[in-house]
């Protein structure tokens, strides 16, 4: 067969992955997957990144994908799927394209009808991949009548779709040889119906002429799909304001002049979208993590922009890709006159307090601004966190990675170790609190077992703070066990030179933003347990009323922070 060749499914799958972007692997070892272990191994073009176990792996391949574009997890059947399924669910609602990889059962014991571990022995065969259904775009048991049709199937689904996809490897084929392609994996991004998207961008371009105050609203697909570029060109080319959800901080740079804030929380992008009589809505979604619960309220003239679809008025178009149509919008619309920018949310001042000043939320993050510099990697777990660093301006250039939509507390420790080997370049920020970290600790291990570099600053307030604004302020549920964590750096690394600070006052903070130092550094901020941002206080408050009603245990006087 012309324009083929004699390869084995793994090296042709291997193949394919590297042909998507990727250079590292993460997961973790077992015997249905060593032999493609194995293959890995022997591959000159990518990296073996083992993880402490296959949860992480999942965390770890969603922040690399959501720098490189796609990220790929190897675990084994049963007990590694089962562990990593968490991970795969939160890269389904989050929109990052994951690859997970099962070594499976070997076909003979289908053939034969053997019991084997890792099973409920009990004969079923698809019971994981049918669980891996519910939270992908995608999944499929390879065979070798079906590998290269299935393999590249999938992985352009995860790339079209900005989804995960689940693959099971049989133990007992990666070594069979298939006649596979020798052209390079396609991942042309499906084209638009020309009519719908000419009608499309005619009806857009028509509104946002007609409108008196349009206003751009953007969520996490304008970085999914790649159109911060022309978000920006639209933006200045009509002089209009673009508001951010927070799961699309970094989406535009922070000094871009038309930038007012996140929206519902910042005041001056709250104007911006609910006073416009045209709102274009790149890929909102609005969940109550991500709307103040619910707190915004979006004009009902919005036009809706999705990844392949769009809603224009009464009318829905279909077949239009959100790049596409962004573009040929920023090309059509007529230039406006210069406008003035819009008001823009301040950051908050840099601290005045004395050296000796306990420290606290208050001081915390504005002293936090000033460390931000262009290019920084910040990684914010949902919570404390996220509301800590959502009072702040980003700095130019820089990627804001959280998980609000799924909100998966541990996350960003793996995340953050995905991110670094996708940027070894940047430098990583890690923000996390104590009840978060205590889930995925150990993968600090391997970010010093490779000599990555990041700086993580773990927030120490005893526990877990959003759910004491919520309900159990001094609740035995939402404490957690004190660790020495400015210690775990030498446990988890004993090898290594880290630079690990304990502080509590505001001087011995400058001093440890301050230090200097050439490998992972560990800055544990010790706050008062019951000291929480303002807005997760009324997030708190307003998620347990919406989750316990008007009789519900919060309306026990000193039941919240």
């Amino acid at each position: 067969m012309p324009d083929s060749t004699a390869e084995t499914i793994g090296d042709f799958l291997i193949r394919r992955l590297r042909e998507a972007g990727v250079t590292d692997f993460f997961g973790v070892p077992g015997d249905f997957n060593l032999e493609f272990m194995q293959q890995i191994e022997d591959s000159q073009d990518v990296r073996w990144m083992g993880t402490c176990n296959e949860l992480n792996g999942a965390y770890a391949a969603d922040g690399y994908a959501r720098l490189k574009g796609l990220g790929v997890v190897v675990v084994t059947h049963g007990v590694g799927a089962l562990s990593a399924v968490n991970g795969i669910a939160g890269a389904h609602a989050e929109h990052v394209p994951v690859v997970c990889v099962a070594g499976s059962l070997p076909l003979v014991a289908e053939d034969r009808g053997l019991l084997l571990h890792h099973t409920f022995a009990d004969g079923g065969r698809d019971e994981f991949r049918r669980a891996y259904d519910q939270v992908t775009a995608g999944t499929a048991r390879i065979t070798p009548q079906n590998a290269v049709m299935e393999i590249d199937r999938l992985i352009r689904t995860a790339w079209q779709l900005k989804r995960p996809v689940y693959i099971e490897l049989p133990s007992d084929i990666a070594y069979l040889t298939i006649t596979a392609p020798t052209s390079p994996l396609d991942l042309t991004s499906p084209a638009s119906d020309p009519e719908r998207l000419e009608a499309a961008v005619r009806a857009i371009t028509a509104r946002l002429a007609d409108a008196r105050k349009p206003a751009l609203l953007v969520d996490s697909d304008a970085d999914r799909y790649d159109v911060s570029g022309a978000v920006t060109e639209l933006s200045e080319k009509i002089g209009v304001p673009i508001a951010l959800m927070n799961t699309a901080r970094g989406v535009v740079d922070g000094s871009h002049a038309y930038l007012t804030g996140t929206y519902p929380g910042a005041p001056e992008a709250r104007r911006a979208v609910e006073e416009s009589d045209c709102v274009l809505a790149i890929g909102y979604r609005g969940v109550d993590s991500t709307t103040g619960f619910f707190a915004g309220r979006l004009p009902g003239t919005t036009i809706h922009l999705r990844a392949y679809s769009a809603d224009v008025g009464e009318v829905n178009y279909q077949g239009v890709s959100l790049p596409e149509l962004l573009s040929g919008v920023a090309d059509r619309v007529p230039s406006g006159p210069a406008a003035p920018p819009p008001e823009r949310f301040a950051p908050p001042p840099p601290p005045d307090g004395s050296s000796s000043e306990p420290l606290t939320q208050a001081v915390l993050w504005p002293a936090v601004q000033g460390f931000l510099r262009e290019g920084d990697v910040i990684i914010a777990e949902d919570g404390t966190s996220v509301a800590g660093l959502g009072g702040l301006t980003l700095p130019d250039r820089s990627t804001f990675v959280t998980q609000s939509v799924w909100g998966s507390i541990g996350y960003t420790v793996g995340a953050l170790l995905g991110t670094l080997v996708a940027a070894p370049e940047r430098r990583h920020l890690l923000f996390v609190g104590d009840g978060s970290f205590q889930l995925t600790a150990q993968e600090i291990a391997t970010m010093l077992r490779h000599d990555l570099k990041p700086v993580i600053f773990l927030v120490d307030n005893q526990g877990y703070t959003i759910e004491r604004t919520i309900l159990g302020r001094n609740a035995d549920y939402n404490d957690v066990a004190p660790w020495a964590y400015s210690r775990l750096p030498a446990v988890l690394g004993p090898d290594r030179d880290t630079g690990a600070f304990l502080v509590g006052t505001l001087g011995e903070l400058r001093e440890a933003l301050r230090a200097e130092h050439d490998g992972m550094k560990f800055i544990q901020i010790r706050v008062d347990k019951y000291d929480a941002p303002p807005n997760l206080v009324t997030g708190g408050h307003k998620s347990a009323d919406l989750d316990y009603g008007p009789r519900g245990p919060q309306s026990r006087p000193g039941s919240q922070i």
